[in-house]
């Protein structure tokens, strides 16, 4: 997976659970929870929706490298080389 793919990847599991979200306003490095008012549960839901679209597990001590779309991009790729 490459990096376009992976961040297309993760707006489309935060679209999931946000749908709403503004992508446009959302910088890389912008936190979900401040940026989108993400709370735990709809964190906890994107985290096992985009465990289920990529097939990649997702341990509680990976989660705070999801907390960014880029972060969350560098995540994917990294565990799908």
């Amino acid at each position: 997976m490459n990096r376009t793919e992976a961040l297309d990847i993760v707006k489309e599991s935060i679209a999931r659970v946000i749908p709403d979200a503004d992508f446009a306003t959302l910088g890389p490095d912008d936190t979900f929870r401040d940026a989108l008012e993400m709370d735990s549960l709809d964190f906890l839901s994107f985290i096992e929706t985009l465990s289920d679209r990529t097939g990649v597990r997702i341990d509680d001590e990976d989660t705070p490298q999801l907390t960014t779309l880029s972060s969350s991009a560098d995540f994917l790729v990294a565990r799908t080389q």
